[in-house]
């Protein structure tokens, strides 16, 4: 992908000419022209797709807290999450995800469930009430 962006970039050196900005030669994040991109480049341009394909409005931001929750739903540890978003601390991302993690408060129930050695009916009516919930947390992440 890097060598096929360098490639775009030399094709629009060319084509420009003595226009292009040489200043940025060794960036990767350049216009057509050889400029920088903008910081805000990226979440306006976010708008503009949103409304181009009729999408629903978000925050450019939400797509962070819906991939760590896509991570964490599907197992990955919360010490992975914290280093793939960046946080300095474990604590922020247990203090922001945490809630979350529903697979962990699953297991307890089940542990605690197994502890106490439930008859079939109670662990069944357990079972209703966790998959319950499980819909009420998939109706209020949609």
């Amino acid at each position: 992908m890097l060598k096929e962006e360098k490639q775009k970039q030399e094709q629009n050196r060319k084509l420009c000419g003595k226009s292009y900005n040489t200043k940025y030669l060794d960036y990767v994040c350049v216009d057509p022209f050889g400029n920088l991109l903008k910081p805000n480049f990226l979440s306006q341009h976010f708008k503009i797709i949103q409304n181009r394909h009729n999408l629903k409005h978000i925050r450019f931001h939400d797509l962070r807290h819906f991939c760590a929750s896509l991570m964490l739903a599907n197992g990955v540890p919360m010490k992975q999450i914290q280093e793939w978003l960046g946080h300095s601390t474990f604590q922020t991302t247990a203090d922001i995800y945490a809630h979350l993690d529903f697979s962990s408060k699953l297991s307890s129930a089940n542990a605690i469930s197994t502890a106490l050695d439930f008859e079939d009916k109670e662990e069944t009516n357990l079972d209703n009430e966790i998959e319950e919930l499980e819909k009420l947390l998939e109706e209020n992440a949609n």
